[in-house]
């Protein structure tokens, strides 16, 4: 890795650029009125829970029937949030699930007479299924005889260190920011790469279908002080190609969000394929305050018998990961069960090994908060499908190991670390087929939600990615959790 990279500062990458526009989030709320009377509601589909943690008070889905998909749309919000777990999923079942999603959405809005739009919510470290994803949105879209000019990509998360500058995407670590290439996510067994421009990146992820020609740019010098020349070149988007603007704040999102407004008026259609914050600037959602301790303590459900404890649910392998789980048990009491990935891929000792271990968790709860964690050594494989296979078989343990602690008694409050995980343990474990985003934890990070119905009634769900944060982040979320018993 360049050494020479790792120095860069933000305000390196930022000094040939002009200061972010002065554009709140009223300003664009104001354009969507000037602009149509019938703004559609957006189907996010995310391909892991963490998507969430930028915006506030949206319905989350995760099971897409015809009557889920009328639920959420009767909730009124701006856009509605469908957990599609599809990282974990291999390609050949990806376009089916986004197929079912569309025209069952569709047909909900139909019924409803309410317009809807598409949105493919992935990674802002670029570890994800581009451009299948939201190629399939668009091919579904276009079976209901709706053309899609192309696909809005804009993996931008400026709150946690991810930054689109002169086409480059980068990332933050420590103090420093280094191509997104050049970190250990584009390692990732399963999503891994080579390119940190963003052009470059969609001709290699797309294996040469999508040229790095066919895909247009806009510098922050167009973003942030010619709004009529990004209007522009958003407007030049057709037959498929591809707009990947800069963006370095939450200024840049909202100004890519006022053009996109403008020319959807005038008749565009896209797929956006973007990072978390993308949607609260498309939307004109104001930043939600982190949720205090006192607001959590009115979200448990204090009819039903809760123990003292909380359950801390770890799968993320990352470094960051590994830095906050180091920090959480040298400064939280806690009781620490560490999941064995090798008994757990062995058959012959799975079903008597996660049974003790719900044992244990249950009888420790009554005490203390819990932590689960994967064995840090990552198991892979021979190639990314046999890799997602393991990953998989991990994570259907940390499920029922979730449901047996569940059955047996009620923790204060769940926390998931990890897009896999808090996606099954939501989803399986806790069974929220319907659920609302609170908001946020830390400052533009990290969700909380309730479920509507089922078992996890009245028990505040954390969904932590495994790639954001500093050290302390996962320290403080367990510490805020706690206070709230106080």
């Amino acid at each position: 890795m360049n050494m020479e990279v790792l120095m860069v500062s933000l305000d390196q990458l930022l000094s040939p650029y002009p200061q972010a526009p002065d554009i709140s989030a009223n300003t664009v709320r104001t354009e969507i009125r000037a602009n149509s009377t019938t703004e559609p509601v957006f189907f996010v589909l995310d391909d892991d829970p963490t998507g969430t943690q930028s915006v506030a008070d949206i319905p989350v889905l995760t099971t897409w029937d015809i009557e889920d998909c009328k639920w959420a749309l009767l909730q009124e919000k701006p856009a509605i949030y469908v957990m599609t777990n599809s990282r974990s999923l291999p390609r050949s079942e990806v376009s089916i699930i986004i197929n079912e999603i569309v025209q069952n959405a569709s047909e909900a809005a139909q019924q409803l007479n309410i317009p809807i739009s598409f949105v493919s919510r992935s990674d802002s470290t670029l570890r994800c299924h581009f451009p299948l994803e939201a190629a399939s949105i668009a091919k579904s879209i276009e079976q209901n005889g709706q053309r899609i000019d192309g696909i809005i990509l804009i993996p931008a998360f400026p709150d946690a260190g991810r930054v689109t500058i002169n086409g480059v995407h980068y990332c933050r670590e420590g103090n420093s920011y280094i191509p997104v290439g050049e970190s250990e996510f584009a390692r990732d067994a399963s999503f891994g790469f080579h390119s940190s421009e963003l052009a470059l990146w969609v001709e290699e992820k797309s294996r040469g279908e999508i040229p790095f020609d066919n895909v247009v740019t806009a510098d922050l010098n167009c973003v942030r002080t010619k709004p009529e020349e990004l209007f522009s070149r958003v407007m030049s988007i057709c037959n498929g190609m591809v707009f990947a603007p800069d963006a370095a704040c939450e200024e840049d999102l909202r100004a890519i969000s006022l053009a996109l407004i403008q020319a959807e008026a005038q008749g565009k259609h896209f797929v956006y394929h973007v990072g978390p914050p993308f949607m609260r600037a498309r939307i004109g959602q104001d930043r939600h305050a982190p949720i205090t301790s006192d607001e959590i303590n009115t979200l448990i459900d204090s009819e039903r018998a809760f123990v003292p404890g909380g359950l801390v649910v770890v799968g993320s392998h990352v470094a960051v990961t590994n830095a906050q789980l180091n920090h959480l048990t040298s400064n939280v009491p806690l009781h620490h069960i560490e999941l064995d990935v090798s008994q757990v891929i062995d058959d012959s000792q799975r079903e008597m090994y996660l049974n003790e271990l719900a044992h244990e968790a249950i009888d420790c709860l009554s005490e203390k908060t819990v932590l689960i964690s994967t064995s840090r050594k990552v198991h892979t494989a021979s190639n990314p499908e046999a890799s997602l296979a393991i990953a998989r078989l991990v994570s259907a343990s940390l499920v029922r190991l979730v449901q047996d602690i569940i059955a047996g008694t009620s923790p204060r409050f769940v926390i998931a670390k990890g897009g896999i995980t808090s996606s099954d343990l939501a989803s399986k474990a806790l069974q929220m087929r319907h659920a609302m985003c609170i908001g946020p934890m830390l400052e533009g990070i990290i969700s909380l939600w309730t479920a509507c119905s089922g078992p996890a009634l009245g028990i505040p769900y954390i969904v932590f990615p495994g790639n954001v944060g500093d050290e302390t982040a996962l320290t403080q979320v367990v510490q805020k959790l706690t206070a709230s018993q106080k």
